[in-house]
């Protein structure tokens, strides 16, 4: 025998011992296995979903759900009820106390004395947490901190209305890194303001869209500094606004608002779960939050999440999964304005010593899935995101995609505990279109898109669970 001949038989025979030796076999069976599961969960996403009519019921039946108000109440009643039909294994509610904001009668916001228009509206909502007050005052434009610090140093702000006109960046293609630039002045620009004299402000909504639908959405005062009243305008009442102030140089407008803070009212996390057969105490959650502003449906913030995440439980269970780890779903109470059911229930799984493996949180809308990003402590998320790799291929035929950074508010509280936390990414585009604005509807949801979502999660879920991380 020629050596050539000799070595290529022998790398041959290396080559077959290798590609089929028996852990490669069980490689490619298993990955086969998870392809056809997948595939099963997306069929039954996509042809006996209960997500869609869920959110028809949350939306219409039920509407805006701000914490601390009669419906956040009987969304809880009514969610729990639907998990009590899903089969799994228990569902309870987590009590939480929770702030209790009302908006009052409607805002009246209008420019008065205009030499070009004279008097006219300027369509607004107050800011969820603003004092209520009725304040006629002449209006400063501010573009940037540095614009206020200079104007209040000279004085220019004392007894003004500072109006925050910085408008989300259009260049940015992830649209939630063009909210995250400008959200400060929506939260901190009320007290940052009042420092300087001024007696109330008036935000542009944070959205990319031109049109006169107000976005409201949270604000914190700064008790070192006298509370004035805070509202959003609509994008095109700030470019009327701004258009008379570089036109007349001058404009006064008048503001009543008719909102409170109440005394905190109890109310309650929704959860429900599938035991895990193997490691019970290792939790794998999906979740969304339940309360909503009140304004809109709060279809795509956060009805989707939850209606997904319940589907999410629901789908497993009628495919016959069994979990290794404990798959739950947790109905958040008051991301929008305190973060108490997030803080609550992270309390609670640390005292009971659960581990929260991994946790998925829902909240960019219902619109046509990405993929998913992911956070976590650094101490453990390299060798988690390393794992997670491994699942890419799954999601490949879904054109989904994993990315590090970001997660959900809700399950921020964990991850002091060390485990992985997930972002479901749905396309963003027209997320801030509807985002704490009465145009929040359930019309605005596609249903083919909402129930996607169920299975991209489902999908991941089962990974997550099957092989750990």
């Amino acid at each position: 025998m020629s050596k050539c001949l000799f070595w290529g038989n022998a790398l041959f025979t290396l080559y077959f011992f290798f590609t089929l030796s028996p852990s490669t076999s069980a490689q490619t069976k298993d990955h086969e296995a998870d392809a056809k599961f997948i595939d099963k969960i997306y069929d039954h996403s996509l042809t006996d979903s209960r997500c869609y009519p869920w959110l028809e019921h949350l939306s219409l039946q039920i509407g805006h759900r701000l914490s601390g108000s009669p419906s956040a109440a009987k969304a809880v009643n009514w969610t729990k009820s639907m998990l009590d039909t899903v089969g799994l294994d228990s569902v309870w509610l987590q009590p939480c106390m929770v702030p209790h904001w009302v908006r009052g009668a409607a805002e009246q916001v209008r420019v008065v004395g205009s030499k070009k228009n004279g008097s006219f509206p300027l369509a607004a909502l107050a800011l969820g947490g603003s004092i209520g007050g009725k304040v006629q005052a002449e209006v400063v434009e501010v573009d940037s901190w540095e614009e206020l610090d200079q104007l209040g140093a000279a004085g220019k702000l004392k007894g003004k209305i500072a109006f925050y006109n910085r408008p989300m960046d259009a260049t940015r293609i992830r649209t939630f890194e063009a909210y995250g630039g400008c959200v400060d002045q929506r939260v901190g620009g009320a007290s940052r303001a009042s420092k300087y004299g001024a007696v109330a402000v008036l935000v542009r909504s944070m959205t990319l869209r031109l049109d006169d639908f107000p976005h409201t959405g949270t604000m914190h005062y700064d008790s070192a500094y006298s509370l004035i009243p805070a509202a959003a305008i609509s994008t095109l009442a700030a470019e009327a606004l701004s258009r008379t102030l570089r036109e007349e140089g001058r404009a006064k407008v008048s503001i009543q608002l008719n909102c409170k803070t109440l005394p905190d009212v109890l109310s309650y996390n929704v959860i429900g779960e599938i035991r895990g057969s193997e490691r019970p105490n290792d939790i794998v959650l999906v979740g969304g939050h339940l309360d909503s502003w009140d304004v809109g449906h709060g279809a795509h913030d956060d009805g989707a999440g939850v209606v997904q995440s319940m589907d999410v439980l629901r789908v497993l269970k009628t495919l016959g999964y069994r979990p290794r780890h404990t798959i739950r779903c947790v109905l958040f109470m008051n991301e929008e304005n305190g973060l108490r059911g997030g803080k609550a229930y992270a309390m609670e799984a640390e005292r009971k010593g659960e581990f929260p493996l991994a946790s998925i949180e829902s909240d960019a809308g219902g619109f046509t899935p990405r993929g998913f990003s992911f956070d976590g402590d650094e101490a453990v998320f390299g060798k988690f995101f390393d794992k997670l790799t491994t699942f890419q291929s799954h999601f490949e035929p879904y054109d989904l995609k994993f990315r590090k950074g970001g997660s959900g508010a809700d399950i921020s509280p964990l991850k002091g505990m060390q485990g992985l936390l997930s972002g479901y990414s749905p396309d963003s585009q027209r997320y801030f279109d509807y985002h704490h604005a009465e145009s929040d509807t359930f019309d605005k949801v596609n249903k083919r898109e909402l129930e996607l979502g169920t299975a991209s999660m489902a999908a991941l879920v089962y990974l997550i669970d099957k092989y750990g991380l």
